[in-house]
Parts: C-alpha cells; structure tokens; sequence
C-alpha cells in the first residue's frame, strides 16, 4: 500500500511531464509541414 503513495504521484507527474512536452511540441510547430519532410529523404540533393 505504501508503493501506491509513491507510485501515483509519480505517474501523474510524468504524464503531466509528457503532456507539457506535446503541447510545447504544438506551439513550437514541429507539426507544419509532415509531408515535405517526407519525400525530403527520396530527392537526391546535388552534393
């Protein structure tokens, strides 16, 4: 019962953990642009 005491907290702070992580992920617009990035890596780009 004691591991509970410790546990839950612990799983609610690293879910918040990674919630603030997506959201900061949204907001900095790592998302925009999925599809450019996509077919980047099948053009060859002249070295």
């Amino acid at each position: 019962m004691t591991n509970l005491l410790l546990l839950i907290p612990a799983a609610l702070f690293l879910g918040l953990l990674g919630l603030a992580a997506f959201l900061w992920s949204l907001r900095s617009n790592q998302y925009d642009d999925l599809d450019g990035e996509a077919e980047r890596i099948l053009h060859e780009e002249p070295l």
